[in-house]
């Protein structure tokens, strides 16, 4: 009844590390990951005065890359803005970002399994901020991470549950790792999804209320689920007892599984956005959109993959979803189609699906010459198998017996028995079906 009243709007804005070489601005390693702090640092990156931002032509590319998945519109012209707030972690008292002109805008994207088309908002870039590490006494900082290229990837407020934002992130990681602008690990903080909760009337027809509270940094797919689940059953008891949420930025408690207030949500006014002086404004041609197209037909995205897997090569849904996942796994699975015999290419699905340890560390051929070496061996079946059952049974009866009573795992303990007989040359499940048809 309360969730017929209310609407939950969430919208999402993920920030995605970039994995160039260089840093945004400058020539430091990006790659600062388990690096001593303060060693990747320079004038540039640390705000010194005099120093000089030079943009990082890759970074700009695999951002537009990013918006060309997205199905964004690329921008002709684009530009730099500088965004102010101050805290500990940024030296320069200001981000460098974009705020009007981004490099990409209006996309919008359907992954599958989701019930809608989502619309993206924008795809822009900017720099990263340090770190801070809180320790008893003291909080220090590491500027390592300070001025790496941060993809900003804002979607409209269109989702209405936890369950569907969870399905749209986890398919927005693997389009990320297809296109190899980034390792989207969230462990190591090089994706991180930040959700904006409110809860609108039904009677209003989804009209955006007046507040909305942002959970930020999350790094988990099932902990943003949680936050989200949690703010709305908060915001949905705050309104029936009569109040309103407050406009707010939050974090999430992973261990009680709850959101907690951190500040007053900024608005755009508040960082007094002004464009970047010492960066010129960009401009783009269609030639270079073209170049940029290339990039994204020359990677195989998942859902490329998926298509293929059912279309081509007739693959169940459900193995194909887990192959086209993982472009390391798929690949393996091409390269085995390359030598095999046509009526291996479903079994050799299933069994990677199924039974993956037998394809750890195998190559591809290797793997379809003990799949074909076993395809070939005498195969057991008719009255030939339900003889050897029949003597399994016999010389089993306490097994029989417990299967009778109701102990389902009795049924395999058999099928084990007759495939060790047979050595392994008949079909489990046929043998199953066997077994209860004696029984």
């Amino acid at each position: 009844m309360i969730m017929s009243t209310y609407q939950p709007i969430i919208g999402l804005e993920i920030h995605v590390e970039l994995n160039t070489a260089a840093k945004m601005f400058c020539q430091c390693p990006a790659n600062y990951f388990g690096k001593k702090p303060n060693t990747q640092t320079c004038p540039v990156c640390l705000g010194l005065p005099g120093a000089l931002p030079v943009p990082n032509r890759k970074a700009i590319y695999y951002a537009q890359l990013i918006g060309k998945a997205l199905n964004c519109r690329l921008n002709q012209s684009s530009k730099f803005d500088r965004k102010h707030y101050f805290y500990p972690d940024l030296p320069k008292g200001y981000q460098i970002s974009q705020y009007d002109e981004p490099l990409c805008s209006e996309g919008k994207i359907e992954f599958y399994g989701c019930h809608t088309e989502h619309l993206i908002r924008r795809v822009h870039i900017e720099e990263d901020t340090g770190k801070l590490l809180h320790e008893e006494e003291v909080t220090l900082i590491d500027f390592n991470r300070s001025g790496v290229p941060l993809v900003e990837i804002v979607t409209e407020p269109d989702f209405h549950s936890a369950e569907e934002v969870k399905m749209f992130l986890e398919q927005l990681q693997i389009l990320i790792r297809d296109l190899e602008v980034s390792d989207a690990d969230m462990e190591k903080g090089s994706m991180r999804l930040e959700s904006n909760i409110s809860m609108g009337s039904q009677k209003s027809g989804g009209k955006l209320p007046d507040y909305k509270v942002e959970v930020k940094n999350i790094n988990s797919f099932r902990f943003v689920k949680q936050a989200i689940e949690y703010e709305i059953k908060r915001q949905i008891d705050l309104l029936q007892k009569g109040g309103s949420p407050r406009q707010e930025t939050r974090g999430f408690e992973e261990k009680k599984g709850i959101t907690y207030s951190q500040r007053t949500k900024e608005e755009a006014h508040d960082y007094r956005y002004f464009p970047e002086p010492d960066i010129p404004p960009i401009e783009f041609d269609n030639a270079h959109e073209k170049k940029i197209e290339e990039l994204l037909h020359a990677r195989s995205t998942f859902e490329m993959r998926r298509s293929l897997l059912m279309q081509k090569y007739k693959i169940s849904n459900q193995n194909a979803l887990i192959i086209a996942s993982d472009k390391k796994k798929f690949q393996f699975f091409e390269r085995c189609v390359l030598v095999a015999d046509s009526r291996l290419i479903a079994r050799i699905a299933n069994i990677m699906v199924n039974k993956p340890h037998m394809v750890k560390n195998t190559a591809p051929a290797a793997f379809v010459k003990t799949l074909t070496a076993i395809s070939e061996q005498k195969h057991v079946e008719g009255e030939e198998l339900v003889s050897h059952i029949e003597k399994i049974l016999e010389a089993n009866e306490k097994a029989v017996n417990d299967y009778k009573r109701g102990k389902q795992n009795a049924i395999m303990f058999l099928v084990g028995l007759v495939m060790r007989e047979l050595k392994g040359q008949a079909d489990a499940q046929i043998i199953r079906k066997k077994i209860e048809e004696k029984l």
